[in-house]
């Protein structure tokens, strides 16, 4: 299904919510706000104790989600509950996998219909053959590149990608910025040019005006902190409501992209 929504020729919104975040009720509320504003992939994040590429606020919500009693077979849950109307991504630490056993967990995520993965701590020496048995069982492997990445190692990234690469905007954690990070568009270029697979462009996205502006070169964009903050002060509703900003944003962007092509 991936390929499907990147094939379609517009840029790809990519929304995140945390597994359990407002409420283990809430998080279904977020994911129909976010499915209803057109998304075309959801990215859902399972909760782990310790989420070293989070920052703050991603942090907080998953503290509360924790504390709400989100698992794995949770989250896995709540994808499936969406998978008809949108693909859907999982961003998974890898402890979570580990303590399923890499074929246990890619079996329960493929019977939850999920369509890919991020693994932020998966070493990308060592996701080859994970990459396969995901394939097997019909789920891509989305891995991160950062502005430090080198191009050796964007290199093994390009043989490991199946799905997109996720592009982290900054060498840091995740959270809301005011505008883009300089260096981004140069990294979404050097992907580009690594890569086969499509390039999405995350961490700090938190205006329709940055995702637009990302999305001059990026295929799509992912967006996280700011929309927990707009969860956290407006509920659902009011995330929903920013996020059709962002979509009219991005298709103003792509139909200026795609007449300078014609």
């Amino acid at each position: 299904m991936l390929k499907e929504v990147f094939s379609e020729g517009r840029v790809a919104l990519v929304p995140y919510l945390t597994a359990g975040y407002p409420t283990l009720e809430g998080a279904y509320e977020v994911g129909e706000a976010y499915v209803e504003a057109e998304a075309d992939v959801v990215e859902i994040g399972v909760p782990f104790s310790d989420p070293l590429a989070d920052g703050p606020t991603i942090q907080d919500t998953t503290t509360r989600a924790l504390k709400n009693g989100a698992t794995l077979e949770y989250s896995l849950e709540l994808a499936s509950h969406f998978a008809d109307r949108a693909p859907v991504v999982l961003l998974i630490y890898y402890n979570n996998v580990f303590a399923r056993g890499a074929e246990g967990f890619l079996e329960e995520a493929a019977g939850a219909r999920v369509s890919g993965l991020v693994i932020p701590d998966l070493p990308i020496d060592e996701a080859e053959d994970f990459r396969e048995m995901a394939a097997e069982r019909g789920m891509a492997i989305c891995p991160l590149a950062a502005p430090t990445t080198t191009d050796d190692r964007l290199d093994r990234i390009a043989r490991v990608a199946s799905g997109f690469v996720y592009c982290v905007s900054v060498a840091g954690v995740t959270g809301a910025r005011e505008e883009l990070p300089p260096g981004a568009i140069e990294l979404l270029r050097r992907v580009r040019a690594r890569v086969s697979v499509p390039v999405v462009l995350g961490f700090g996205i938190s205006s329709a005006e940055v995702a637009a502006e990302a999305a001059e070169v990026a295929d799509g964009v992912i967006i996280g902190s700011k929309l927990m903050q707009i969860v956290a002060d407006e509920g659902a509703e009011g995330a929903g409501v920013w996020l059709r900003e962002v979509r009219s944003a991005l298709d103003r962007t792509n139909s200026v992209k795609m007449g300078s092509r014609d």
